[in-house]
């Protein structure tokens, strides 16, 4: 597995599926990422019972991490935006999965990349701080500076702190923070 080419990956389906969230009806959204979850959890039992699925197979089999179940970054990617859809304003779940792509993809890029002074569970301060700082100039684009400079610096500590999926706990703090702030 390429790490880098992993982040890459999630850096740009992240997005897309931010800006999928901001385009289209809410309940066709919601729709979307419910029948997305069903059918990752189907394909992910399926490949972990042994099954090759053409395509679906050679993707997991690249880009997942080891001992990790099939598919499972993406299946709590998705959980997460369809829980910050769900809970909060659709403006906001779009910043919030921004937020998700940007700040997880950069932190981990960086952090292999660059990082040498680890501060908590393997992770980086290099790598923390790179996330921040371009999810904080990202944000700044689409809301306040001190409403991107915010989010950004407490959902970056809630990655670094975080016991659970970062790709669950991001969106909604970072929802939680805009909802906040905004």
């Amino acid at each position: 597995m390429n790490e880098s080419l992993r982040q890459v990956v999630h850096l740009v389906f992240g997005l897309g599926i931010a800006g999928f969230v901001l385009v289209f009806d809410r309940n066709i959204t919601i729709s979307v990422l419910v029948l997305a979850l069903f059918a990752g959890f189907i394909l992910s039992d399926a490949i972990s019972r042994g099954y090759t699925i053409p395509v679906v197979s050679t993707i997991i089999g690249g880009l997942e991490r080891r001992d990790a179940a099939p598919g499972k970054g993406a299946l709590f990617f998705a959980l997460g935006a369809l829980f910050s859809l769900v809970f909060f304003e659709k403006e906001v779940a779009f910043v919030g999965l921004v937020v998700l792509s940007l700040l997880d993809s950069i932190t981990t890029i960086a952090g292999v990349r660059f990082g040498k002074t680890r501060i908590y569970n393997h992770k980086s301060l290099e790598g923390t701080l790179a996330g921040i700082a371009v999810t904080t100039a990202a944000l700044a684009l689409i809301v306040p500076l001190p409403a991107a400079l915010a989010t950004a610096a407490v959902t970056g500590i809630a990655e670094l702190l975080s016991p659970v999926d970062d790709n669950l706990v991001i969106p909604v703090v970072a929802c939680l923070v805009l909802t906040v702030l905004i």
